[in-house]
């Protein structure tokens, strides 16, 4: 047994904790200068349209952003990795696609803009490269217990 089954009130707290999660990668996705998709999508102010990119940023604020990616998606995969039921709460708030969305949107931009940088210390770039890696894979297995819970697992049971 787990806290949500003592509380299922819990239920109904993650629910309203959701969008602030989904806030994390629009924040990602606006610190890096690219628009999200969808129903996130706040229209800008023109002042606030922001011309930095993750390849023409400090590479301390680039330092940052992949660090706050790194623990975000470690965080959401090892919740869900703990308790998978927590799939369907998470999809209605279109959880799959805007993930999807700002995988596709920010991962390559941020692997490329670490890739292209001159670093004065190469273990700068292993450490960015190995949590870049390592969000993108997490990323990818939060997806897939969702998928597993909200899909596969109604079919066989």
């Amino acid at each position: 047994a787990n806290i949500f089954t003592q509380q299922p009130s819990y239920f109904s707290d993650l629910d309203e904790t959701l969008p602030t999660v989904l806030q994390v990668f629009n924040n990602i996705l606006h610190k890096c200068g690219l628009q999200c998709e969808g129903a996130s999508a706040a229209p800008q102010k023109l002042e606030e349209r922001v011309n930095v990119t993750p390849g023409n940023m400090p590479v301390q604020e680039l330092k940052d952003i992949v660090l706050y990616l790194c623990d975000t998606c470690t965080t959401l995969w090892a919740f869900l990795d703990v308790f998978p039921l927590a799939g369907q709460t998470f999809q209605k708030h279109d959880f799959c696609y805007r993930l999807a969305s700002f995988y596709e949107l920010a991962i390559p931009e941020l692997e490329s803009a670490i890739k292209r940088r001159h670093y004065e210390d190469n273990s700068v770039f292993a450490d960015l490269w190995r949590r870049i890696s390592h969000s993108r894979k997490k990323a990818m297995e939060a997806f897939h217990i969702i998928i597993n819970q909200i899909c596969l697992q109604p079919i066989l049971e």
